[in-house]
Protein backbone atom coordinates (compact mmCIF):
# COMPACT_ATOMS: atom_id res chain seq x y z
CA UNK A 1 0.00 0.00 0.00
CA UNK A 2 1.47 3.69 -0.79
CA UNK A 3 1.97 6.19 1.59
CA UNK A 4 -0.88 8.96 1.46
CA UNK A 5 -1.26 12.38 2.91
CA UNK A 6 -4.46 13.78 4.82
CA UNK A 7 -5.23 16.64 6.59
CA UNK A 8 -4.65 15.24 10.38
CA UNK A 9 -7.64 14.88 12.65
CA UNK A 10 -7.96 14.81 16.43
CA UNK A 11 -7.50 11.04 16.20
CA UNK A 12 -4.34 11.57 15.47
CA UNK A 13 -2.39 13.83 18.01
CA UNK A 14 -1.19 11.30 20.29
CA UNK A 15 0.92 9.87 17.50
CA UNK A 16 1.72 13.53 15.85
CA UNK A 17 2.98 14.21 19.63
CA UNK A 18 5.14 11.06 19.89
CA UNK A 19 6.71 11.84 16.86
CA UNK A 20 7.53 15.96 17.69
CA UNK A 21 8.24 14.68 21.20
CA UNK A 22 11.12 12.10 20.03
CA UNK A 23 12.73 15.20 18.47
CA UNK A 24 12.91 17.11 21.25
CA UNK A 25 14.33 15.20 23.85
CA UNK A 26 16.96 13.43 21.04
CA UNK A 27 17.66 16.12 18.15
CA UNK A 28 18.74 19.99 17.32
CA UNK A 29 15.72 19.71 15.14
CA UNK A 30 13.20 21.57 17.62
CA UNK A 31 14.68 23.71 19.78
CA UNK A 32 12.50 22.59 22.93
CA UNK A 33 13.87 21.21 26.51
CA UNK A 34 10.71 19.66 27.80
CA UNK A 35 8.04 17.24 26.31
CA UNK A 36 4.96 18.84 25.12
CA UNK A 37 1.63 17.12 26.61
CA UNK A 38 -0.88 15.73 25.17
CA UNK A 39 -2.71 19.27 25.99
CA UNK A 40 -0.20 21.56 24.45
CA UNK A 41 -0.44 19.55 21.14
CA UNK A 42 -4.35 19.40 21.39
CA UNK A 43 -4.10 23.02 21.36
CA UNK A 44 -1.54 23.90 18.79
CA UNK A 45 -3.58 21.48 16.92
CA UNK A 46 -6.80 23.70 17.47
CA UNK A 47 -4.55 26.43 16.91
CA UNK A 48 -3.48 25.81 13.60
CA UNK A 49 -7.29 24.85 12.57
CA UNK A 50 -8.52 28.13 13.92
CA UNK A 51 -6.12 30.00 12.03
CA UNK A 52 -7.37 27.63 8.85
CA UNK A 53 -3.48 26.07 8.48
CA UNK A 54 -2.83 22.63 7.16
CA UNK A 55 -1.66 19.68 9.13
CA UNK A 56 -1.33 16.88 6.82
CA UNK A 57 -0.13 13.34 7.67
CA UNK A 58 1.64 10.52 5.92
CA UNK A 59 -0.27 7.69 6.56
CA UNK A 60 0.60 3.81 5.26
CA UNK A 61 -0.74 1.07 6.56
CA UNK A 62 -2.86 2.97 8.82
CA UNK A 63 0.15 4.28 10.63
CA UNK A 64 1.34 7.77 11.16
CA UNK A 65 4.79 7.89 9.54
CA UNK A 66 5.31 11.44 9.93
CA UNK A 67 3.37 15.34 9.75
CA UNK A 68 4.17 18.61 8.21
CA UNK A 69 2.70 21.94 8.45
CA UNK A 70 3.09 25.40 8.01
CA UNK A 71 1.73 28.87 9.90
CA UNK A 72 2.57 32.61 10.36
CA UNK A 73 6.32 33.59 10.53
CA UNK A 74 5.79 36.29 11.89
CA UNK A 75 2.98 38.14 13.56
CA UNK A 76 2.34 41.60 11.87
CA UNK A 77 0.27 42.28 8.79
CA UNK A 78 3.16 42.99 6.44
CA UNK A 79 4.31 39.29 6.58
CA UNK A 80 0.79 37.85 5.87
CA UNK A 81 2.04 36.38 2.76
CA UNK A 82 5.05 34.65 4.00
CA UNK A 83 4.84 31.00 6.01
CA UNK A 84 7.39 29.19 7.70
CA UNK A 85 6.90 25.28 7.61
CA UNK A 86 8.24 22.45 9.70
CA UNK A 87 7.98 18.63 8.49
CA UNK A 88 8.81 15.61 10.48
CA UNK A 89 9.13 12.09 9.94
CA UNK A 90 8.90 9.17 12.18
CA UNK A 91 12.91 8.00 13.38
CA UNK A 92 12.19 4.22 11.86
CA UNK A 93 10.49 5.63 8.50
CA UNK A 94 13.42 8.22 7.51
CA UNK A 95 14.56 7.94 3.49
CA UNK A 96 11.75 6.43 2.64
CA UNK A 97 10.68 9.47 0.53
CA UNK A 98 7.97 10.67 3.42
CA UNK A 99 9.40 14.03 3.93
CA UNK A 100 9.30 14.40 -0.03
CA UNK A 101 6.03 13.74 -0.30
CA UNK A 102 4.92 16.54 2.90
CA UNK A 103 6.95 18.85 1.47
CA UNK A 104 5.38 18.54 -2.26
CA UNK A 105 1.67 19.07 -0.31
CA UNK A 106 2.78 21.99 1.91
CA UNK A 107 4.50 23.69 -1.41
CA UNK A 108 0.96 23.34 -3.76
CA UNK A 109 -1.40 24.07 -1.43
CA UNK A 110 0.61 27.25 0.13
CA UNK A 111 1.19 28.30 -3.66
CA UNK A 112 -2.67 27.66 -4.04
CA UNK A 113 -3.32 29.95 -1.03
CA UNK A 114 -1.93 33.11 -2.50
CA UNK A 115 1.46 32.89 -0.33
CA UNK A 116 4.74 34.60 -1.74
CA UNK A 117 7.35 32.43 -0.06
CA UNK A 118 8.01 29.47 2.26
CA UNK A 119 10.62 29.89 5.34
CA UNK A 120 12.63 26.84 6.69
CA UNK A 121 14.76 27.50 10.13
CA UNK A 122 17.11 24.48 10.42
CA UNK A 123 19.66 23.76 12.86
CA UNK A 124 23.26 24.17 11.08
CA UNK A 125 24.14 20.93 12.20
CA UNK A 126 21.02 18.74 10.10
CA UNK A 127 22.97 18.66 6.85
CA UNK A 128 20.89 16.49 5.48
CA UNK A 129 17.39 18.80 6.18
CA UNK A 130 19.45 21.83 4.35
CA UNK A 131 20.10 19.54 1.63
CA UNK A 132 16.62 18.45 1.38
CA UNK A 133 15.69 21.78 1.48
CA UNK A 134 17.88 22.51 -1.61
CA UNK A 135 16.67 19.93 -3.72
CA UNK A 136 13.12 21.63 -3.48
CA UNK A 137 15.11 24.88 -4.42
CA UNK A 138 15.38 26.84 -1.06
CA UNK A 139 18.24 28.89 -1.41
CA UNK A 140 20.10 29.71 2.16
CA UNK A 141 19.19 33.55 3.18
CA UNK A 142 21.19 33.84 6.29
CA UNK A 143 22.41 32.03 9.90
CA UNK A 144 22.02 33.42 13.39
CA UNK A 145 24.97 32.45 14.89
CA UNK A 146 24.77 31.06 18.92
CA UNK A 147 20.95 31.63 18.80
CA UNK A 148 19.64 28.90 20.59
CA UNK A 149 21.46 26.34 23.37
CA UNK A 150 20.63 22.07 23.89
CA UNK A 151 22.72 19.49 24.64
CA UNK A 152 25.27 21.85 26.82
CA UNK A 153 26.01 23.73 23.44
CA UNK A 154 25.60 26.70 21.52
CA UNK A 155 23.45 26.29 18.41
CA UNK A 156 23.23 27.96 14.91
CA UNK A 157 20.06 28.61 13.13
CA UNK A 158 20.29 28.74 9.36
CA UNK A 159 17.32 30.00 7.47
CA UNK A 160 16.18 29.15 3.82
CA UNK A 161 13.96 30.21 1.38
CA UNK A 162 11.56 29.48 -1.12
CA UNK A 163 9.64 31.84 -3.43
CA UNK A 164 6.26 30.45 -4.97
CA UNK A 165 5.04 32.31 -7.54
CA UNK A 166 8.56 33.00 -9.41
Amino acid sequence: MSTKIRQAEEKDISRILEIINYEILNSTVVYHYKERTLKQQIDWFKEKNKNKFPVFVAEKNNEILGFGTYGIFRPWEAYKFSVEHSIYVDKDSRGLGIGKILMTELINLATNEGYHTIIAGIDVSNKKSIEFHENFGFKEIGTFKEIGFKFNRWLDLVFMQLFLDK
